[in-house]
């Protein structure tokens, strides 16, 4: 049972706009981050629609136009999409209406609609406090109360039963009322109730719910309708179900129904014996039934006296919508009991998230530079925040205990078996542990490279670095002979550099099958700077590719361990993307947190040191959301390297514009060339054999043109063959990389987002 105090509820103190005034019996509906209010009443009935936009916490009034409704209350209120359905409500003291209104809110226009009338029997009379709920195509609308009085001043009451779908037209427009043939016993008359629609998990079936209500006293039965097969039951849900009330909000966020506030009778809330039901009082209950195990969880209780200030105080006529898993609550009316007649209206805008955000998407790369990376993830709706961690995956020594230290230049064959692979480290950052003394004499470096990869070996060293290649006999006529102790099919290139050399000997060698690039180092202020990687094969690359490498060593006193991955802080962020330079460098109590899955601490990081993000270095990303629940769970890992001094920068701008046959891409220079830029190439991630959800950031490139235009044209044929990717929204996956005379620079990823129906729409470049 969920536990009064993890109740997290904000109140909105911070907007902008003209904020509608206060009232009770309004309506609201939420189209993406937009929550739109119409109607309700106090000191009249209100006719504007007020929008709050809950991105940005500003109020609007949209300039509508078209067959402008009325003003009313205790109305139908529903969205698809972004058109809105208005039915019924009272448009004056003693008068209700039963006229139907869309409002497009793509252009606020709003229409008024003549639906047909059913085959058999009357349209639905003007009436209020009806319910009015879609699902699929329909509307269903339920009960209400009507005026048996044809003078709106002697008001004659009738509560209502009567059950009839409402059938729309795709985008715009009606077809007609229909009254549905239904089996079992209906709901008792009733107005002021609530009704949702949802989906059980155990049977996939729609199920539309009613609670509550009011008919001459308050109800708390609920009743269900299999749509389907149109026939009414009435559940009997575990737990202890909420007092009877009217005038309440329902809205269901997961499998959850969360009930809030209404009218409830004052005998049943003082616990006193009483026949009737003359005199009630608001409430600010709060609780919640699964709509699968058909439990009540009461959230908080009727009383709240100690509660005042940090969260909603009771009210009824309220609205409510859910936007994501966050539940907004606006105005009502207060006060206690009818017969003191002093019921005020309340001005407050409230929000609740009911569970932690969803992982956002994988994070993106803009551009890269040789100390930043322009980042960006999709938008995550209603949430306070993003925490954004890389990892670098570097070594960490441990000193083993009871062991003796053993020098030895040359490890034998045994010990060289027995040794344990580490750390994967880019080349620069090998280089690092090179100059820093992490690697010292007797250490063995084996750098691995994909099939197909040249490597391009550069830097700075002396005679007394030794650096041995390993490569297949067959590969190269500079092999020697070695003494050092190889596999049987293995020999060994010697490139031994002079210190007045510039170079060495065997640079730009190439490998054409898996290599290791084996590295002892006898000076442990050893320099060697590893090139950047380059794809031989011209219908196959991934620009991103990088060399890595493992770290062993034969000394016991310095081995070299391997530890599970290292998360680190890059900040808290407001918006969806960032240009991360820096990263905070965690004390070692905050290691086991920051590499939890879902932390629901939300660090502070205002005391640690900041490290620099350093060129030619392989950085992994990830993202989570934060909300009122705290930290989510992380997005998929993404990885990321920094340029090389030298070489050029990331094209950007990238543009998609579809043709009949084709697409256009276009894009700017890299804002850093780094000298002349003699070619571009583009990529489309195509689709293999291997199974995507084998390795989903494991993505195949053809290359698709290579020269110096700025554009280039991507036929049908060449897309028929595209991986479309759905680790978020689905897309097709384009990679753009430019070339200087060093070589490629990193590349430019371009998704080109699709529809469902898989007709290509204008491409999306992560920006």
């Amino acid at each position: 049972m969920a536990a009064l105090s993890l109740l997290n509820w904000r109140r909105v103190l911070s907007f902008s706009g003209p904020v509608p005034r206060s009232r009770h019996g309004h309506r609201a509906v939420a189209i993406r981050e937009l929550m739109i209010i119409f109607g309700g009443g106090n000191e009249g009935i209100a006719d504007e629609l007020h929008v709050y936009n809950t991105a940005t916490n500003q109020w609007f009034l949209p300039a509508v136009r078209g067959d402008i409704p009325p003003g009313c209350a205790a109305h139908g209120f529903v969205c698809d999409g972004t058109r809105i359905l208005v039915f019924g409500g009272m448009v004056e003291y003693g008068r209700y209406n039963n006229e139907l209104y869309e409002l497009q809110a793509s252009r606020w226009l709003w229409k008024k609609l003549k639906p047909r009338p059913p085959s058999t029997g009357s349209p639905p009379c003007p009436r209020l406090g009806h319910s009015f709920t879609f699902h699929g195509n329909k509307c269903y609308l339920f009960g209400g109360l009507a005026n048996e009085s044809e003078d709106s001043n002697n008001n004659v009451p009738r509560y209502l039963n009567d059950f009839y779908e409402l059938e729309l037209r795709p985008g715009s427009g009606v077809v007609g009322w229909n009254i549905p043939a239904t089996k079992g016993p209906l709901p008792s008359p009733r107005e002021s109730h609530t009704s949702v629609v949802y989906c059980r998990k155990d049977s996939g079936k729609p199920k539309l719910y009613i609670f509550g209500g009011m008919c001459g006293c308050r109800l708390g039965d609920f009743w269900e309708l299999d749509i389907e097969s149109m026939s009414w039951s009435r559940p009997e849900p575990e737990g202890i179900s909420p007092l009877p009330r009217s005038l309440h909000t329902a809205n269901v966020i997961g499998n959850k129904m969360y009930v809030l506030g209404g009218w409830i009778p004052q005998a049943l809330a003082s616990m006193e014996s009483s026949a009737h039901d003359n005199e009630w009082k608001c409430t600010g209950s709060f609780s919640y039934l699964n709509l699968d195990t058909m439990e009540w969880i009461s959230l908080s209780p009727e009383s709240q006296d100690d509660k005042k200030n940090s969260m909603p105080r009771p009210r009824a006529g309220h609205c409510a919508v859910a936007i994501g898993t966050r539940l907004y609550i606006w105005s009502g009316r207060d006060g206690y009991r009818k017969a003191w007649n002093s019921q005020v209206c309340c001005k407050d805008l409230w929000y609740l998230d009911t569970e932690k955000p969803p992982a956002p998407s994988q994070v993106q790369l803009v551009r890269a530079t040789t100390h930043a990376f322009h980042v960006k993830w999709e938008e995550v709706p209603t949430v306070e925040g993003y925490l954004l961690q890389l990892s670098l995956d570097l070594p960490s020594p441990t000193l083993p205990a009871a062991q003796t230290p053993v020098a030895s230049e040359k490890p034998s064959p045994s010990s060289q078996e027995n040794v344990t692979p580490v750390a994967l480290l880019s080349a620069k950052q090998l280089q690092s542990l090179q100059e820093s003394g992490v690697l010292t004499q007797n250490m063995h470096v084996n750098v691995f490279l994909p099939p197909g990869i040249r490597l391009d070996l550069q830097g700075q060293t002396n005679s007394n670095a030794v650096h041995t290649v390993q490569v297949p006999a067959s590969t190269n006529s500079l092999i020697q002979n070695t003494t050092e102790t190889q596999p049987s099919d293995m020999k060994v290139i010697t490139a031994e550099k002079q210190s007045d050399m510039g170079g060495f000997s065997e640079s730009n060698a190439v490998f054409h099958s898996p290599s290791v690039f084996h590295l002892k180092t006898l000076d442990p202020k050893i320099s060697t700077n590893l090139g950047e990687l380059h794809d031989l094969n011209p219908q196959t690359v991934i620009p991103e590719a990088s060399a890595s490498c493992t770290v062993h060593s034969t000394q016991a006193m310095s081995t070299v361990t391997k530890t599970d991955s290292q998360w680190y802080d890059v900040g808290i962020f407001q918006d969806n993307n960032t240009v991360v330079t820096q990263f905070y460098l965690l004390p070692e109590e905050r290691h086991n947190l920051s590499n939890k899955e879902e932390n629901t601490d939300i660090p502070d990081n205002s005391l640690l040191m900041k490290q620099d993000l350093m060129p030619g270095s392989v950085y992994r990303f990830r993202v989570a959301a934060i909300n009122g629940c705290g930290v989510g769970p992380f997005s998929k890992v993404s990885e990321f390297k920094t340029c090389i001094p030298g070489f050029p920068g990331a094209p950007s701008a990238v543009k998609i514009i579809k043709n009949l046959d084709s697409i256009r891409l276009s894009w700017e220079p890299p804002s850093s060339p780094s000298g002349i830029i003699l070619e571009y190439s583009v990529y489309l991630a195509i689709r293999t054999t291997q199974l995507p959800e084998e390795n989903p950031n494991q993505l195949t490139f053809m290359k698709i043109y290579c020269g110096l235009r700025t554009f280039c044209t991507v036929s049908t044929a060449q897309l028929a063959s595209a991986y479309v990717d759905c680790t978020s929204k689905p897309a097709v996956v384009f990679r753009i990389s430019a070339k200087n005379e060093k070589g490629y620079g990193p590349a430019t990823q371009v998704r080109w987002l699709q529809d469902s129906n898989k007709n290509r729409k204008e491409g999306k470049h992560t920006e």
